[in-house]
């Protein structure tokens, strides 16, 4: 018989009774979900494994203040707050997102296959011109399919300024498209 998994609070329980190997049980149901947002947000695959392990290592560290129940959106807003943090310090070296999938059609001919790139790397920089905070509601309402309450509940914020971020967002990128082509 298969014993089911603990849940978070649990488990969060035990690491503060001094189970502290356990944090690992964290890392790994919550890593990968972290890094995919931490990646669309800064771009570059070494800055947003650097995000995620200060974001692990902040959560560890004060573990404590975290209602169990909820630590899933608590490191998911810790390492939120580090990613804007990192968007907005003007020392940090301009990095672009990673590569936007453009879907390719074999049928499509080298001058199709070219305006679809360009059309990718225009949304890319248009991306990159984004508030930190609309670019943090866009990709997780658009990239990762969040509902505005499930944003909501990661983020500390209410629904209603993440839809306000999002539409934001949303004319933000169509004018800058606009004025790309």
């Amino acid at each position: 018989m298969k014993k089911e998994a603990e849940s978070d609070a649990e488990v969060v329980r035990r690491i503060l009774a001094g189970e502290k190997e356990l944090f690992r049980l964290l890392v790994g149901r919550y890593g990968d979900v972290l890094y995919r947002h931490a990646q669309r947000m800064v771009g570059g695959s070494d800055v947003a494994a650097d995000l995620v392990q200060s974001a692990f290592v902040k959560g560890y560290r004060n573990l404590d203040r975290c209602e169990p129940e909820r630590v899933g959106g608590w490191l998911f807003r810790i390492l939120a707050n580090l990613a804007r943090d990192h968007l907005r310090d003007p020392r940090r070296e301009m990095l672009g997102l990673e590569e936007i999938p453009v879907p390719t059609d074999i049928r499509r001919g080298p001058e199709e296959a070219l305006e679809q790139a360009e059309l990718g790397r225009a949304l890319q920089e248009a991306l990159r011109r984004l508030t930190p905070e609309q670019r943090e509601a866009f990709v997780l309402k658009h990239h990762e399919g969040y509902s505005y309450q499930e944003m909501a509940e990661m983020l500390d914020v209410a629904p209603a300024a993440l839809k306000m971020r999002v539409h934001r967002a949303r004319e933000t990128l169509r004018e800058l498209l606009e004025g790309a082509t």
